[in-house]
């Protein structure tokens, strides 16, 4: 039991430091695009917590391995606007903001998601997929 909470500890630390790489490379790009060559990126210290909750995505990928990519895709899509969602709110109702504010943004949902970021959320779930097989494949060869 201890052996497993802390594969999932180390897995947590994993999406947690994946996503936050990602979000600031995001951002980075996000910046050359509007031409800030000083390619500036940010992220929040909360985005690590939240990152890392993709290992309970784990169980679920299992579950739809067989599913037809499109249909895992807008699964994982759904799952993580849902967590956007509700760490969000949850984060404006126990620190007083949410971090990610997108209130001014055309298809914002009530300030916490942004409805054309779905194409963004649907590669990114499919990446995790790669990650979470990728994953399982070193911890299968060290535990071996």
């Amino acid at each position: 039991m201890m052996k497993h909470y802390k594969n999932m500890m180390t897995r947590f630390f994993i999406y947690g430091t994946v996503g936050w790489i990602a979000e600031v490379l995001w951002t980075g790009f996000g910046s050359l695009l509007r031409t800030d060559f000083r390619l500036t990126s940010h992220t929040y210290l909360w985005m690590f917590f939240i990152y890392g909750l993709a290992v309970f995505l784990e169980p679920v990928h299992d579950a739809i391995r067989s599913w037809h990519w499109f249909y895992r895709g807008l699964l994982y899509m759904f799952l993580i606007f849902s967590v956007e969602y509700f760490s969000g709110w949850l984060l404006s109702e126990v620190i007083g903001v949410c971090p990610w504010d997108y209130g001014n943004q055309l298809f914002a949902i009530n300030r916490f998601i942004r409805l054309d970021y779905a194409p963004v959320w649907f590669t990114a779930g499919l990446l995790f997929e790669k990650l979470h097989d990728f994953l399982d494949n070193i911890m299968w060869r060290l535990t071996s």
